[in-house]
């Protein structure tokens, strides 16, 4: 019996060229998805019942907001902000399409993330400051936020993990990615050479950002 012959030898460019977009896409990704992921959490964190500037109604609309998208599998999300995505970025498909799903997937998973985080530093902490005359916006600037700081570095690294997995999705609506290559080149053309092969890319992408998060984190927790 034969054996299919892999076609990777052919299709190197391709893999680096897919690489190259995962970088780039998931970069672009972390950086508006997490910062708006932060702003958010910060949100809930300031406003829920005994915070910095408790608010019912905020909180209850940040919370009511957050768990509505939170649960949503990203495959149904894409198709869901396609429509968002046309108004937003001009297309529902490729790339720019794919990006703002992203940002919305991952911006209020962070946005938990961060919450939960700041939840964690000491009330004592808080109350030593707000008895040295600190404003509640400078106790969150140089209190709450430093204090939570190791933990949310490995909260984002995390999210960078799961925003790999979103990307790997992309040729659902024909974005670019390694994700997407694997599918094409790989597993509807049963090589499994290349889907091997994007799989170990995807893998070393993930273990150096674990590492690197693991390791800034124990630099700020040892502070």
């Amino acid at each position: 019996m034969s054996t299919r012959e892999t076609r990777l030898p052919e299709l190197w460019d391709l893999v680096w060229q897919n690489t190259v977009s995962t970088l780039w896409i998931v970069a672009l990704v972390m950086l508006i998805g997490g910062l708006l992921g932060l702003l958010l959490g910060v949100g809930l964190y300031v406003s829920r019942p005994g915070g910095l500037y408790q608010n019912k109604v905020v909180s209850a609309v940040l919370n009511v907001l957050v768990n509505f998208f939170r649960p949503i599998p990203f495959v149904i999300l894409i198709a869901a902000v396609q429509p968002a995505a046309r108004a937003v970025v001009g297309t529902g498909i490729g790339n720019r399409a794919l990006v703002f799903a992203m940002v919305v997937g991952s911006m209020f998973a962070i946005a938990r993330i961060v919450e939960q985080n700041l939840v964690t530093v000491q009330p004592g902490v808080i109350e030593a400051a707000r008895s040295m005359g600190a404003s509640r916006l400078r106790i969150l600037r140089t209190v709450a936020l430093p204090e939570a700081l190791g933990p949310l570095v490995l909260g984002y690294t995390f999210a960078f993990v799961a925003v790999i997995d979103m990307q790997a999705i992309a040729s659902v609506i024909g974005g670019d990615g390694i994700g997407g290559f694997a599918l094409q080149y790989g597993y509807r053309q049963f090589d499994t050479v290349v889907t091997w092969t994007a799989v170990v890319i995807i893998v070393v992408i993930v273990q150096l950002v674990q590492f690197g998060g693991n390791r800034l984190a124990r630099h700020f927790l040892r502070r």
